[in-house]
């Protein structure tokens, strides 16, 4: 079992910057691919990023690439979204989630554990 708990989440005008955090207890958190991913409403779920177990593959959704970026604490079991540029179309509710397989690490149904998300919205 792994706990997931995100946070960071807030209000931020557009062309702003937040930084979301991941932050994991459990089972051997270097052991899970992490993804984050983004619900808005009256929109469908999407991948945001994902990471691999050591940090070193990383992998966005189109409509975050050269925005926001990924990455991983190991000794503090705690992943990272840094996010740039926002735009409103950003706004959504942020999920993490951890998977042990590395396998279709873009799709949320191969994720087993999910934190209970943190709401971004980006005003224009």
């Amino acid at each position: 079992q792994v706990q997931l708990v995100e946070s960071g989440g807030g209000l931020v005008q557009a062309g702003g910057s937040l930084r979301l955090s991941c932050a994991a207890s459990g089972r051997t958190f270097s052991n899970y691919f992490i993804g984050w991913f983004r619900q808005a409403p009256g929109k469908e779920g999407e991948v945001v990023a994902t990471i691999s177990r050591g940090g070193g593959s990383t992998h966005y959704g189109d409509s975050v690439k050269g925005r926001f970026t990924i990455s991983r604490d190991n000794a503090k079991n705690t992943v990272y979204l840094q996010m740039n540029s926002l735009k409103p179309e950003d706004t959504a509710v942020y999920y993490c989630a951890a998977e042990a397989t590395g396998w279709r690490t873009s799709y949320a149904g191969s994720y087993d554990y999910w934190g209970q998300g943190t709401q971004v919205t980006v005003s224009s």
